[in-house]
């Protein structure tokens, strides 16, 4: 036969008093900890280098590569030219001319009218201001 000890008030606020204890003395959790360490960097201001100061865009370089061409070029082209002027380069990635076909894309049909680019024909683009 098992008996049952009984809960007093005393033994119930006792027991409160030390859950209580130990929640303020425990480490704070992983979230609260994670927005210290983020509010930490924020607070750091930015080391000025030379590229950061220099890059542009993958769609800004094409916007000056097309505006010093004549022609309409294919996105492939485009990225040639960006690369060899020293505007953009890829950062690892292995289909930036897809990236940018996807971009000029996204921002023609987001845009209308008021879009920076014109497609000539398949797979070919030009400013938007040359008609």
């Amino acid at each position: 036969m098992t008996t049952k000890t009984k809960t007093t008030k005393a033994t119930t606020t006792a027991r409160n008093a030390k859950k209580a204890t130990k929640a303020q003395t425990a480490k704070p959790t992983t979230k609260t900890a994670t927005v210290a360490k983020r509010d930490a960097k924020e607070s750091k201001p930015p080391k000025p280098t030379e590229t950061s100061a220099k890059k542009i865009s993958q769609i800004e370089a094409a916007i000056i590569v097309l505006g010093k061409s004549r022609n309409a070029m294919n996105c492939k082209e485009m990225v040639e030219a960006m690369q060899v002027a020293g505007l953009w380069s890829t950062p690892k990635g292995a289909t930036p001319d897809a990236t940018l076909y996807a971009s000029i894309l996204r921002e023609i049909n987001a845009k209308g009218k008021d879009a920076r680019f014109r497609k000539t024909e398949r797979g070919h683009f030009t400013l938007a201001s040359r008609k």
